[in-house]
């Protein structure tokens, strides 16, 4: 499939869904000076063309009481055990995210917890699981940079 050609309403209204992913298509077309139709028909294109996936939403984790963040890296017995891991992994709803990983680790993941004790209890589950040899542990004093908007710019002048 090949790339799809984004003009600058669409870029335009990519960056309003990334500010706003609930925005209506009525809002964008006004601050567009075009009609709702046509938002709806480019949104469609992009969507089907792959370039729009869904919609997200954003928490506020410390309001939820989920506050500290973990990197943990994991290290295999074997590399055929990543497939039978990742499926364990996925079992724990406090790892957020997990990459196969080339380098130090085999398998990355980012995990969110409530605190110390509950992130010893999510990394003691990770131990737990058939086929990790051992982990290593980083902790986030904070998340300083978490700006998909920035990327998106950058994408949109490559284009």
């Amino acid at each position: 499939m090949g790339k799809i050609k984004l003009d600058d309403i669409d870029h335009q209204i990519l960056d309003m869904l990334i500010d706003n992913t609930r925005i209506p298509f009525t809002d964008i077309a006004k601050k567009l000076n075009i009609s709702a139709g046509t938002i709806h028909v480019r949104v469609k294109k992009m969507e089907e063309g792959g370039i729009i996936k869904g919609s997200s939403l954003t928490l506020d984790y410390k309001k939820l009481g989920y506050s500290f963040i973990a990197y943990v890296g994991i290290f295999l017995q074997n590399t055929s055990q990543t497939k039978f891991v990742l499926e364990r992994i996925s079992d724990i709803p406090f790892v957020t995210v997990a990459h196969i990983t080339t380098g130090k680790f085999n398998i990355f993941c980012k995990i969110r917890a409530k605190n110390t004790e509950h992130a010893k209890d999510i990394i003691f589950m990770l131990d737990d699981i058939e086929g990790v040899y051992r982990t290593e542990t980083m902790i986030s004093l904070e998340e300083s940079i978490n700006d998909k908007k920035r990327l998106m710019h950058s994408i949109f002048n490559e284009l």
